[in-house]
């Protein structure tokens, strides 16, 4: 399926609003970073704001659309880990919970193909 001609401003508005939440309840975010990773996770969670928000401005601009889209989908990707590490911390939580954390998880696919698409439409422009 195609993107629409608005998919390119929905994409852009997910990721500002990820990051707008990143900085709003950084404690949330916190708590996902994977223990591997170096350094402190607030800054992995400061960091990911950043990069979500510099995301969504480059597929709002029809210039940097293409390789900003390509690099969304990598940043899906890329933010994977993080909601395992999530599921698997919220798995003595309530159904509920439970069941959201889990949810994330397939919903990571549909994104990275959101953003190839918004990459793919602005190739053939």
């Amino acid at each position: 399926m195609a993107p629409s001609p608005t998919s390119h401003r929905l994409l852009a508005g997910l990721l500002a609003g990820a990051s707008v939440a990143h900085v709003a309840n950084p404690g949330l975010f916190d708590s996902m970073v994977p223990r591997a990773l170096p350094g402190s996770p607030r800054t992995w969670s400061y960091a990911s704001a950043a990069a979500e928000l510099a995301l969504a401005a480059g597929v709002a601009l029809p210039r940097t659309r293409r390789p900003a889209a390509l690099a969304a989908a990598a940043f899906f990707v890329g933010v994977l880990p993080a909601n395992v590490k999530m599921a698997y911390d919220w798995r003595d939580r309530g159904p509920a919970l439970r069941a959201a954390a889990i949810a994330r998880l397939p919903l990571q696919v549909p994104l990275v193909l959101w953003a190839y698409g918004v990459a793919r439409k602005a190739e053939a422009r």
